[in-house]
């Protein structure tokens, strides 16, 4: 059998060969992503993205019985912290163009809850699968009612809106270095900042809150979040390639946007217009299966069969057992994306040869 394609395999061989461990790595890691990020942000190394929603959520103010607004089309990691505060979630569907949560439902669930004396306390919104959000309009929404935003750009390293990278545009950002995303630390994340009152507090937090005596002293509860000093020098040698493996994705996107060019029936997830640049995390398609004859889920088996790995998209929050019962606004946006759409193979160390497999597998359903 041929060696398998993966989804999103890390690109490492050129990294492991310089991994410089010292001390300092986590300190200069969080250095080097401010200075890559930029507008000011302040960033703190934890050991998940997941992590950082959670001190982004705690930061925020948000306690038990608490209303968070969530998009409802992402990975359970983006809602899963507001059930860790104790906190209700209310999810919100998605609209077309990003996949992202829809601005004109989020400012209704936003009026109803205010109607019911039931401000809420935090907006959590996500970048899918690398594709900036209508962060302009959410961004204004969430200053209009005075809620913090927290933008969870776990998969969006790179990504800009109107060249201001994804991450930076609310009170608090997300970025994940899990071992699919575009640039791994082997599990990690960080948590974005505005100021460096908010990083310290967030410091504390992540380092089981202990204060400054010489011994042990304990004033409130902490976490075992901060990144490892390994994984920071992991990092701050990926964080040397991360150009190249942008420039990589968007041309496998480009590679998949030929193959489907003049397929009927087959829709690539593109930025909507110049002003959104997606780093193409993964490679997204929806398929009409009244006009190409076959579903999402026959592409999937087939290229199965060939050894080449690819995953249905996220199933919506508001679908899944762990959340039942929670609030909803929309109506089947994401549901459709569900049931017609597919992540094809977007590592960045595709080769030629993994490309033609891909295109003859794809061809025996074409």
């Amino acid at each position: 059998m041929r060696a398998k394609i993966y989804l999103s395999k890390p690109d490492l061989e050129e990294v492991l060969d310089t991994v410089s461990f010292n001390e300092n790595s986590v300190l200069n890691f969080e250095v080097a992503l401010e200075k890559y990020i930029g507008f000011n942000k302040k960033v703190v190394a934890l050991n998940s993205g997941t992590a950082a929603i959670h001190l982004a959520l705690i930061l925020a103010g948000v306690q038990k019985e608490d209303v968070v607004i969530c998009q409802s089309f992402t990975f359970v990691a983006t809602a899963n912290p507001i059930l860790y505060q104790g906190a209700k979630p209310i999810f919100i569907d998605s609209e077309n163009d990003t996949w992202s949560m829809c601005p004109l439902l989020l400012e209704q669930a936003i009026k109803n809850c205010i109607s019911q004396r039931k401000k809420p306390k935090a907006i959590v919104i996500n970048s899918n699968y690398g594709m900036p959000s209508k962060i302009e309009a959410i961004v204004s929404i969430a200053k209009f009612y005075d809620i913090k935003l927290i933008e969870d750009a776990a998969s969006a390293l790179g990504s800009t809106y109107k060249k201001q990278k994804c991450g930076t545009f609310g009170d608090f950002g997300i970025i994940s270095f899990n071992e699919n995303k575009i640039l791994t630390t082997f599990g990690g994340g960080v948590l974005i900042c505005k100021s460096e009152e908010e990083k310290n507090s967030a410091i504390y937090l992540a380092t089981q809150a202990k204060e400054e005596y010489t011994y042990y002293q304990h004033s409130e509860i902490g976490y075992n979040y901060r990144m490892s000093k390994l994984s920071a020098s992991v990092g701050l040698s990926e964080l040397k390639n991360i150009e190249k493996y942008i420039f990589c994705r968007r041309q496998i996107h480009l590679f998949y946007s030929e193959l489907f060019k003049n397929i009927e029936g087959i829709t690539l997830h593109k930025e909507p217009n110049q002003d959104y640049f997606s780093n193409h995390w993964f490679t997204c398609v929806l398929i009409n299966e009244e006009l190409v004859r076959f579903s999402c889920e026959n592409l999937r088996l087939q290229l199965l069969k060939d050894n080449i790995e690819s995953r249905q998209l996220w199933k919506p929050m508001h679908l899944q057992p762990v959340f039942r019962g929670c609030s909803y606004y929309g109506e089947s946006v994401s549901e459709n994306l569900f049931e017609k759409g597919l992540c094809l193979p977007s590592g960045s160390n595709l080769t030629d040869y993994d490309k033609e497999r891909i295109k003859g597998s794809v061809n025996k359903l074409l």
